[in-house]
């Protein structure tokens, strides 16, 4: 089989780590000849897994015109040079990710006769979080692209239910393959003390997200204005690191929010082993990579009942589930774990049994390859 994987760009970012492990993992299995691995060139504050991809043997192919914005010329320019890529390549299946590349990377594949055409659904680009114009084109595009796709791979059964919903495809053509990481790494990670000594001591509540809007950063400050006892470490960098900076330079806030900054993959669950705490506010994912990594170190959540996050956070069992914007709620379950020790170990070691046995990166490779090798047939 000759497969080629193409996402709008190789940011350090969960849809991106998720694909470019699948490509490694499907290399070496018996009857590819070729697995290859197309990306936009555009990186950006979260940083880029370009050189990842190169230390583990895959070279990427980049196309500069495919970007992320909105431009007609370079998405004109972008489908004219994937057409021409995948006829060169003559491969079995196109599989595509993320909106852009999906879009764009599908109606290329149906137009270069690709026999079978996957997109995954890695998170949503429409709903409830924007209003119904912002919603329209990004649904016209995605019933015009699922005309011509063979199958979607959900990677939380809520992102089926929502394509669903607005109209886009039918339901036995879709499959759900959860997003597949290192969980041993997390599994054996252990706190850093030089980190602990640096936060300060006390109890640690951690967020992994982009600076960024729609990441739930006005709560997670308001939470933290509302926990004078607890100490605050925020992974992850973007276009928001000043204003938050700001505002963690607040009185009642100075010393307690540690900025980590964009961390190495690798690095990830040192970091989430440091944490008390994991919360999740985010209002638009998929399945959130950092509450199953949070899980798989046996630490418990406080998250939003949002898309794919109450299949894996199950209230009162892996952590605690409160409704988005509600501070009172989302303050009183983390003081909750802090004062109960033995809820919150039996919160992490429930999530970390499931995770360990849903979420490897064997278990989504050996999904993807059976789904491959059945489409082909």
């Amino acid at each position: 089989m000759r497969i080629c994987h193409i996402i709008t760009r190789l940011i350090v970012g969960g849809a991106q780590e998720n694909t470019l492990a699948s490509v490694v993992a499907l290399r070496r299995l018996p009857g590819y000849e070729a697995v290859d691995l197309v990306c936009g060139s555009e990186a950006g504050a979260e940083g880029s897994l370009i050189e990842n991809a190169r230390r583990a043997g895959v070279e990427p192919v980049c196309v500069d015109s495919l970007r992320r914005s909105i431009n007609p010329l370079h998405d004109i320019r972008a489908r004219r040079e994937l057409v021409a890529l995948l006829r060169r390549g003559r491969y079995d299946i196109v599989h595509t990710h993320s909106g852009k590349a999906g879009f764009l990377g599908r109606l290329a594949a149906r137009a270069a006769s690709v026999p079978v055409i996957i997109h995954t659904i890695h998170g949503p680009s429409f709903g409830p979080y924007q209003n119904a114009l912002a919603n329209a084109p990004l649904k016209l595009a995605e019933r015009i692209a699922g005309r011509v796709t063979t199958r979607f791979v959900s990677v939380a059964d809520a992102m089926t239910q929502l394509y669903l919903d607005a109209g886009i495809g039918r339901p036995e053509r879709y499959t759900t393959i959860r997003s597949g990481f290192d969980v041993a790494a997390f599994a054996r990670a252990t706190p850093d003390p030089q980190l602990r000594v640096q936060l300060g001591g006390g109890p640690v509540v951690g967020q992994i997200a982009r600076l960024f809007d729609l990441k739930g950063w006005e709560l997670f400050f308001e939470m933290a204005r509302a926990l004078p006892e607890a100490k605050f470490l925020i992974v992850g960098d973007g276009p928001w690191r000043e204003k938050l900076e700001a505002w963690a330079g607040e009185p009642v806030l100075r010393g307690r929010v540690h900025f980590a900054g964009l961390v190495p993959p690798a690095d990830v669950p040192r970091y989430v082993a440091t944490m008390d705490v994991l919360v999740h506010l985010s209002l638009r994912e998929g399945l959130p990579r950092a509450v199953v990594q949070a899980l798989a170190a046996g630490k418990p959540v406080v998250a939003h009942p949002l898309d794919g996050t109450p299949e894996v956070v199950k209230d009162g069992e892996t952590g605690f589930l409160v409704p988005a914007g509600d501070c009172a709620a989302l303050a009183d379950r983390v003081r909750r774990l802090f004062r109960d020790p033995a809820l919150a170990a039996n919160m992490g070691r429930r999530g970390q049994a499931r995770v360990l046995e849903e979420f490897s990166v064997e278990r989504m490779v050996s999904k993807l390859d059976e789904l491959y090798r059945a489409l082909v047939k």
